[in-house]
């Protein structure tokens, strides 16, 4: 296990550093907007309607959806797909957003806006090459979107952190995670994302030294 020194590190800034994981992760095939077997990559693959064949391979908590609330989802599971490792799309995602749209990584209170949006995406792919998402329960309501989820992948490039790099030891991760995408005219306005970073860390292979805390006291 990597211990990482309270003088060198805190919680709050180690959390930080993996601001911005969530979204960078490869949806699983039915997060994925499709018709047949050829997932949606255009970027007018938004206003594309939803099958009832692709809402049977979701798990939704409501499938009677309008046609507004479908064209909606198509927008959100389009930002899963282009977001991962190995179709990474930073346009496409940055482009899904309104104009002042934002992305909230909540737990560490960070926010990307403009092209700082993409960022996180080929960041996420190296330290997690094959990070995929398992989408557990789908609430659609209007023009708000309520993901439960969890994030998972295999530790495979260097993490950055204050006390120095990190390195990749094969440990894989499976992080409860949940996502809250606001949208208005096909365009994402606000995506809220909460991420158990505690349990990534620790999957990780990376606990912090509370004790060096306790002690100073």
């Amino acid at each position: 296990m990597k211990l990482l020194s309270r003088k060198s590190i805190t919680a709050t800034a180690a959390i930080a550093i993996l601001g911005g994981l969530s979204i960078a992760a490869a949806p699983t095939q039915a997060a994925s907007p499709v018709h047949g077997s050829t997932a949606v990559h255009t970027s007018t693959a938004a206003h594309a309607d939803l099958t009832p064949g692709d809402l049977a391979k979701l798990p939704l908590t409501n499938r009677h959806l309008t046609k507004h609330e479908r064209a909606n989802l198509a927008v959100v599971l389009r930002d899963y797909h282009v977001a991962e490792g190995n179709s990474l799309d930073v346009n496409t995602f940055v482009n899904s957003f309104a104009k002042d749209g934002v992305f909230n990584d909540m737990v560490p209170g960070q926010a990307y806006r403009g092209k700082a949006l993409g960022d996180v995406l080929p960041y996420m792919a190296n330290l997690f090459p094959d990070v995929h998402r398992e989408l557990k329960r789908i609430t659609v309501n209007g023009d708000v979107i309520s993901i439960e989820l969890s994030i998972q992948g295999t530790f495979e490039g260097p993490l950055q952190s204050p006390a120095g790099t990190v390195k990749p030891n094969g440990a894989k991760i499976d992080v409860p995670t949940a996502d809250f995408w606001y949208l208005h005219n096909g365009k994402v306005e606000k995506f809220n994302c909460f991420v158990g970073y505690s349990t990534m860390y620790a999957q990780m292979g990376v606990n912090f030294d509370w004790a060096s805390a306790v002690n100073k006291h």
